[in-house]
């Protein structure tokens, strides 16, 4: 196995990872060589975005933000 290279699997769970912690300096630079080979991965990276960027707002939701009567 080439020591850079990761399957789509892989690079999956390293998106996935790296929204909890960083991630050691071999894995971030396979990482970003997966996401410029792969036409699937980056769409998956896009989803995980706006899936953490969802999850931030509706944290900090309350009904005072949205107008509702209490």
């Amino acid at each position: 196995m080439v020591p850079l290279w990761r399957t789509c699997k892989e690079a999956a769970a390293l998106l996935v990872a790296r929204e909890d912690r960083a991630l050691p300096i071999n894995d971030r630079l396979a990482l970003r060589i997966h996401l410029l080979a792969c036409k699937a991965c980056p769409d998956f990276e896009r989803q995980l975005v706006t899936l953490r960027q969802a999850m931030k707002q509706w944290r900090n939701y309350s009904e005072e933000d949205s107008g509702a009567a209490p």
